[in-house]
């Protein structure tokens, strides 16, 4: 029987102390396996998601909330704003505005947000037409890969928005025209998947139906925005041509001399950060401690089981094993309990992962994976083999150093 297959019918033996060495390496190591995917999958939803806005420009409110509404859609909007305010920054000409992307919000199909917007949306992020063509009338819409994918819509179907974002059939607008698919984006990565665009004129139009035969010809989509003072917009996103003084103050001159508010993205994603950051190291610390305290359990564990198996180490020096083989066998047998316990707390993370991924695509309608692997999960299981060693170096010095004519005598 050779080092490996003795060390595991060992570990075998004492079947209580190694389940419970074996549930602690696996919730040290799931745990912090599990924050590593969520923050490596969050930051880059919240780095793509970016589509290098400099500001958004929103109701008055909380501005980490307009972000999130405006550019993550995972929020409530903080409310809307008249064209008329915002008309200046909408001006093509704009001297230090080099793109302003409007915004409406405020109805959904299915739970998947409809937004009223123009065709720079699409160049944000670099949305490309997979099938069909870009609206040209009232009621058009595109959509984006992932809405085609789980509601099954195609070119030329139709369907009636609902009033905010939840799903509910008491708030349908079955009294307004009906949406018309016209188009499918080709899957991005990025939020817009996650959309059903149309032009802020359709949005208009839901909200302000009367008369069927004269709703599409109301608002004239060859029109700028600019030019329908008396509607309103959620937000608008904000490009600047370059960064200068300039742009350093706007924002705080729209908030101090409007009653608009404007909101940097970089600044209240790094705030976001701050805060769950802090939630995350928590839970790492403890994820450590966890991992900590196995190692002490393995310890523990092979201390103890030495003075059963004195006499047993005993006779294998007599039989011709080494004092380096007996340290071998401890050390191995810490190495081994380490190892299982890495593997059951990898598959558990990855598996509460892939749960807490559809959740999450339920709620918010963004995808998260548990099928991805992360490079410092490589670090985190040479740590974890490293405590499984450390934790069985002393038991396995006492193994090296046994007394074999005093121990078979005490025998």
């Amino acid at each position: 029987m050779n080092l490996l297959q003795l060390s595991w019918k060992n570990i075998l033996h004492k079947p209580t102390s190694t389940l419970l060495s074996l549930v602690l390496f696996a919730l040290g190591v799931g745990l912090v396996s599990l924050l590593m995917l969520v923050n490596r999958q969050l930051e880059d939803k919240f780095e793509k998601n970016l589509a290098g806005i400099d500001m958004v420009i929103g109701a008055k409110g909380s501005p980490l909330q307009l972000i999130l509404s405006s550019m993550y859609h995972i929020d409530a909007p903080t409310g809307n704003v008249a064209i008329a305010d915002v008309k200046a920054f909408l001006n093509p000409k704009h001297p230090v505005i080099g793109k302003a992307v409007p915004l409406s919000l405020g109805d959904n199909y299915r739970s998947y947000r409809i937004v009223g917007t123009t065709f720079d949306f699409f160049d944000l992020y670099k949305a490309e037409l997979a099938q069909g063509r870009r609206w040209e009338a009232v009621f058009e819409v595109v959509i984006g890969a992932a809405v085609a994918d789980a509601l099954d819509l195609k070119t030329g179907d139709t369907f009636h928005s609902s009033h905010g974002f939840v799903v509910d059939e008491n708030l349908e607008h079955t009294d307004a025209s009906a949406f018309k698919v016209v188009g499918v984006l080709q899957p991005t990565g990025a939020v817009v998947d996650q959309l059903i665009l149309t032009s802020p004129q359709s949005i208009w139009g839901v909200h302000e139906h009367g008369d069927h035969e004269h709703e599409h010809e109301a608002y004239d989509l060859s029109k700028p925005l600019t030019d329908y003072e008396g509607e309103s917009i959620t937000s608008v996103l904000v490009q600047f041509k370059a960064r200068n003084a300039a742009t350093l103050n706007m924002p705080r001159g729209i908030n101090e001399n409007t009653n608009m508010q404007a909101a940097t993205p970089a600044w209240e994603i790094n705030r976001l950060y701050a805060i769950l950051g802090d939630s995350a190291l928590a839970l790492q610390v403890l994820a450590l401690i966890i991992i900590a305290v196995s190692g002490l359990s393995v310890f523990l564990s092979l201390y103890a089981s030495l003075r059963d198996r004195r006499y047993e180490l005993a006779l294998m020096r007599v039989m011709g094993a080494s004092r380096g083989k007996l340290f071998a066998l401890i050390l191995l047998e810490g190495l081994l309990l380490a190892a299982v316990g890495c593997v059951i707390g990898l598959a558990l993370s990855h598996t509460g992962m892939g749960v807490f991924a559809r959740a999450l695509e339920s709620s918010y309608r963004y995808s998260f994976t548990g099928a991805l692997f992360l490079k410092e999960e490589i670090w985190l299981v040479l740590a974890a083999l490293g405590v499984g060693l450390l934790a069985a170096f002393i038991p396995a010095v006492q193994a090296r150093n046994t007394d074999i004519s005093q121990t078979l005598a005490e025998g």
